[in-house]
């Protein structure tokens, strides 16, 4: 492309390129995508900028990434990538040894494994989400809520309050939410005292392992809650031949499909 054309398309589009790109290729590169188009590197961050407060891309270092469709208010998540979220719901609720105990995160990925979870499972489940427990009150296991601040977004408790109720409990595995999992910005969340509850609950759990739907890979938000080599495992239904799953490898994930818990129960 000559550059005098590249100037002319984004005078016209250039913010719908750039999310053309985002798209096709997960990140951008504001230096090398201005070098191509003939203009200056400000122009391009200005778009750039203009974007993340949009809400379509998040900025990093030297460029962007594509901004996640799961900080959508509750009700919007609810009918996003569902058949992906059954799948990953299905291989999560297999990790789970009978007496066990375990930290549920909230959200629709999450509520998907209650519903994926034996009604005859018998352990506990900790949980900092109403909406979650509710959900739990048919079920045989032993439920606590955590109290706090109720985070409406996520239908969560957050805060000083629910954090120092975090400290006081203990499991075997927390199944961890979030809303952007990045081989450049690791696993990342829309607010940032939902980033510190889910740090808070990571840390009282012998293994911690992050429901990863198929909205949520490739896509990154703005405050970070853990790199990908700190937990046990990201569960997804990503394609092992997709090019994205050798990059989350490279960047330290483990990444759990069906076959890696084929067998158990």
């Amino acid at each position: 492309m000559h550059k005098q054309e590249g100037s002319m398309m984004l005078a016209a589009s250039r913010k719908s390129l750039l999310l053309d790109r985002l798209r096709r290729d997960g990140r951008i590169i504001a230096k090398e995508v201005a070098a191509e188009l003939g203009l200056s590197e400000d122009s391009i961050r200005r778009d750039l900028r203009e974007l993340d407060a949009a809400g379509l891309a998040v900025r990093v270092y030297g460029g962007a990434l594509p901004a996640s469709p799961a900080v959508a208010d509750y009700a919007t998540r609810t009918a996003v990538a569902t058949d992906s979220k059954r799948r990953v719901a299905g291989i999560a609720a297999a990790l789970i040894e009978d007496g066990a105990t375990i930290i549920l995160d909230g959200g629709t990925t999450t509520l998907a494994m209650v519903e994926a979870l034996p009604r005859t499972f018998r352990g506990t489940i900790i949980t900092h989400s109403p909406t979650i427990a509710a959900a739990l009150l048919d079920h045989d296991a032993d439920v606590f809520l955590i109290g706090g601040q109720l985070f409406k977004h996520s239908a969560v408790a957050c805060g000083a309050a629910a954090v120092e109720a975090a400290e006081r409990i203990s499991a075997d595995l927390f199944f961890l939410g979030v809303t952007g999992v990045h081989p450049t910005t690791g696993l990342t969340t829309g607010d940032a005292d939902e980033a510190a509850m889910k740090r808070a609950l990571a840390s009282r759990a012998a293994e911690t392992y992050v429901l990863a739907s198929d909205e949520k890979i490739g896509a990154a938000s703005r405050y970070a809650v853990l790199p990908l080599d700190a937990v046990a495992g990201v569960i997804t239904d990503l394609s092992t031949n997709d090019p994205m799953s050798r990059e989350l490898i490279d960047a330290g994930a483990r990444l759990i499909h069906s076959s890696a818990v084929s067998g158990r129960s």
